[in-house]
């Protein structure tokens, strides 16, 4: 009996070791693919803060929040599952699918540039008389739960493709990490983003002269911050939407449009000296964020101008 015992807790000991082990090739494997994801998600953390402003201070974290959840629904139960699916009977088709998202990332940024520079605005938008706050607010957050659910595409599509050659548990596994890691980490950040002017507003109440001087910093910062961060979503859409169009263009045998890319990339390398590998990547991004705007321009004529269908309320009223 003894011995039976004993070799029944060695074998769970054994299996105890194997399960930590595959966990943490699980959690090595979700880094990797979650570090190739960083473009994606410095676009979902720069994008999201602008559905919420201009909105009522109290309504931004439940609007935050909501849309958090409409994420994790998107990756979670929507996304994993396809990419699961699309991986083990149709691999084919996950560059394709990838490229479709990149384009309507460079679309999205695009019609954000044109209506910033004077262009026709499709939608509702804060500066219009909002005659029903609920629906508006609801609107928006369907518009960011849309647009998530293609950032979230490209995240769990990056992710996948950097552990293509796992096992299904472990595919599985490892987007599921990166999806709940990914969301958390976003939309907390957001949600500390968009709360700093209350933060300043604490601040200044304190007796403190040090705290005061910071919250007032923080309040005479915060609007300029998120101006930026408005800047820098549109930027992050163009460069991350042209890249992962170059890329899927060269993965399909069209090598031209990547090869002149990163040969700009390498000329500016080669006469940069030790600034070459920083100077690289950023001309990389430029020159991606140009055949973004170049494409998603494009889309946009052909669908207002050509097709003349109209974009969707949702869209716009994050996008101002």
């Amino acid at each position: 009996m003894p011995t039976g015992l004993v070799a029944l807790l060695d074998d769970v000991a054994v299996i105890a070791r194997a399960a930590a082990a595959s966990l943490d090739d699980v959690s090595i494997a979700a880094g990797k693919a979650g570090t190739k994801a960083a473009g994606v998600v410095i676009d979902d953390a720069a994008v999201t803060p602008s559905y919420v402003t201009g909105l009522s201070p109290a309504r931004e974290l439940p609007i935050i929040w909501q849309i958090a959840k409409g994420s994790f629904k998107n990756k979670l139960i929507i996304l994993l599952p396809a990419a699961l699916l699309l991986s083990e009977f149709l691999p084919w088709a996950i560059i394709p699918l990838l490229m479709l998202g990149g384009a309507f990332l460079c679309y999205e940024g695009a019609e954000k540039v044109i209506e910033k520079l004077g262009g026709e605005k499709h939608g509702k938008t804060l500066e219009d008389v909002i005659e029903d706050p609920v629906a508006f607010e609801k609107e928006r957050i369907g518009g960011a739960i849309r647009t998530d659910l293609i950032l979230s595409a490209e995240i769990m599509a990056i992710a996948l493709s950097e552990v293509a050659d796992e096992t299904l548990v472990t595919r599985g596994a490892v987007l599921a990490v990166v999806g709940i890691a990914i969301t958390a980490i976003v939309y907390g950040a957001v949600a500390l983003i968009v709360k700093m002017d209350d933060v300043g507003l604490h601040l200044t109440k304190r007796t403190s002269s040090g705290a005061q001087s910071l919250g007032r910093g923080l309040l005479y910062a915060m609007p300029k911050i998120l101006t930026v961060l408005s800047v820098v979503g549109t930027i992050a859409m163009l460069w991350v939407g042209g890249g992962i169009v170059l890329h899927g263009l060269h993965e399909l045998g069209i090598h031209g449009p990547s090869d002149i890319a990163h040969g700009i990339q390498h000329a500016v390398e080669s006469a940069t000296g030790s600034l070459g590998g920083v100077l690289g990547w950023l001309t990389y991004a430029i020159v991606s964020g140009v055949v973004g705007l170049v494409l998603g321009a494009l889309i946009v004529f052909i669908l207002h101008k050509v097709l003349k269908i109209g974009h969707g309320e949702g869209h716009a009223e994050g996008a101002h």
